[in-house]
């Protein structure tokens, strides 16, 4: 900022100490009368020197508001506008109207709180900061009775003007820090604040990042960090781009401290989308990610389909694997918690096969990263091959041979086998590998008949009319498992057929 210096030279020196030596070193070094002079950093930049200047020509007196106190008493400092240069002078001004801080009302801490966004540095650097914070701590802990806690909608400090609130010097963020109301009525007026004040007052309650393990503040963080999204634009390539990554990491921090049993595992989902968005640390990140696979069996496949940014992918399938891997770590002992989790990556798999991006070492990490006891049956699989291989038709045969590895194919059910040997996308030694495997599981007393006990249609019709009224039921009975009995050598019959097939197929292939 640049200020030329004409007849307030003599004015301007008279209330500010830092000025007047400025002035004269430059006369002496340019000899000039008339001259500019620069200033960096100005508190509150041309706002602030405007309201100086109107103190120095209205012969040291000035209105001081809470939404201009704090400005003031920096430029005072700054200037060297103290006792050493005129006894009525701004510091000692701004300074009385600073001993009433604690009779403040909610909502002047508030705009006074406000103000300092544009001279932080300085209000931080000259304890400002630390003083109205305290202010405000005292006003949620003055207001942290019974009848809030009960009420079901809680008032604003201003409602209750009868209940002045007197605070010592003594008085310091720690000592207000355990008497938080459990009704934060305070939440829509702090979300109001920047990031960098809402940062400042978790610091000075020594709840930031880390150290946070109150679950109020979380709450609150949480709220402030997800109105900010859609309206303010944030850089996110890096954590320390990004002025909300501090807060963000501290609402993951209070979230892990209380674990899962305050959080379900898709409010858990829901915080980690938030707090993603503004970057968090890799430790961070690693806390959240083992909170969640730990209880993936309560998941949706809704909570799932996290969206993905890596190499043009839909969905954040690495992220899926990794929250895999951890419960099956942490729960691998436990066979019904695995076979739920099983059901869902099947799901999981069939909605991100059409991804055109997706890679086959994609699809086998997510098929392959359940161990094999977590499937009862493999036919979830195969649905989300097959939907594969119809996207990516462009698959070379050798690819599409070690797509098809994840298959157990003993666990595949009679109808996804025979599907799979009639499907052109599955390499023939593929098929052959499941006809054979599936032949194996076939019970051979389902299809062994003893000829001795074969009768022909005239001694079955025979024996059932000398038994008719005495053996209606097992008339029925007998009637079901010979319809039965048909209908699966028929299907053998087919299967047989379909195996030569696919050997003529598989040997004309060879050659």
């Amino acid at each position: 900022m640049k200020y030329h210096i004409g007849q307030d030279r003599k004015l301007i020196s008279r209330y500010c100490g830092r000025m007047k030596k400025m002035l004269n070193h430059h006369e002496k070094r340019c000899h000039i009368k008339n001259l500019s002079i620069e200033i960096n950093d100005f508190p509150g930049g041309p706002d602030g020197f405007e309201l100086v200047l109107r103190f120095c020509y209205n012969h040291g007196r000035i209105p001081i508001t809470v939404s201009n106190v704090l400005i003031l008493h920096c430029c005072a400092l700054y200037l060297g506008m103290t006792e050493e240069v005129l006894s009525n002078n701004l510091l000692q001004q701004t300074e009385t109207f600073l001993e009433g801080i604690y009779y403040w009302t909610w909502n002047e801490i508030l705009v006074s709180l406000k103000s300092c966004e544009l001279f932080y540095t300085y209000a931080d650097k000259f304890g400002l900061l630390e003083r109205i914070i305290c202010a405000l701590l005292a006003k949620i802990a003055q207001n942290s009775d019974v009848n809030l806690l009960t009420s079901s909608s809680p008032s604003s400090p201003e409602s209750n003007s009868n209940k002045r609130f007197s605070f010592s010097t003594q008085v310091t963020p720690k000592i207000i820090k355990s008497s938080f109301p459990n009704k934060a009525w305070w939440f829509e007026d702090l979300a109001t604040l920047p990031p960098k004040i809402i940062e400042k007052f978790l610091q000075s309650i020594g709840a930031y990042k880390t150290d946070n393990n109150n679950l109020i503040l979380t709450r609150f963080l949480l709220q402030y960090l997800k109105t900010v999204t859609p309206t303010r634009k944030v850089s996110c390539k890096k954590s320390s781009d990004s002025e909300y990554a501090g807060l963000a990491e501290t609402a993951a921090y209070g979230v892990i401290s209380v674990g899962n049993s305050t959080f379900s595992c898709r409010g858990l989902f829901w915080v980690l989308r938030i707090v993603s968005r503004f970057g968090i640390s890799r430790d961070c990140r690693i806390e959240m990610e083992k909170l969640i696979g730990g209880m993936l069996e309560q998941a949706t496949l809704d909570d799932l389909l996290v969206s993905g940014h890596h190499m043009g992918l839909y969905y954040d399938v690495t992220f899926v694997i990794r929250l895999v891997k951890l419960f099956v770590d942490i729960n691998g002992s436990d066979v019904q918690k695995l076979k739920k989790v099983g059901r869902l990556i099947d799901k999981y798999l069939t909605e991100i096969s059409p991804d055109q991006n997706l890679k086959i070492s994609k699809f086998l990490g997510v098929a392959e990263c359940l161990p094999d006891s977590a499937r009862d049956c493999f036919d979830g699989v195969y649905r989300a091959i097959d939907i594969y291989l119809e996207a990516h038709p462009m698959i070379a045969f050798e690819e599409r041979s070690r797509l098809c590895r994840c298959l157990n194919y003993n666990k595949l059910s009679f109808e996804a086998s025979k599907d799979l040997a009639k499907n052109p996308r599955i390499p023939p030694r593929i098929a052959m590998q499941a006809l054979i495997s599936q032949q194996t599981n076939i019970p051979s007393s389902e299809f062994a008949i003893d000829e001795s006990e074969i009768m022909s249609p005239s001694q079955i019709i025979l024996y059932y009319e000398d038994n008719s009224e005495s053996l209606l039921e097992e008339k029925e009975d007998m009637r079901v498992n010979i319809e039965r009995m048909q209908w699966r050598v028929n299907e053998l019959e087919k299967l047989c057929r379909e195996m030569k097939v696919q050997m003529s197929r598989f040997i004309s292939h060879d050659v």
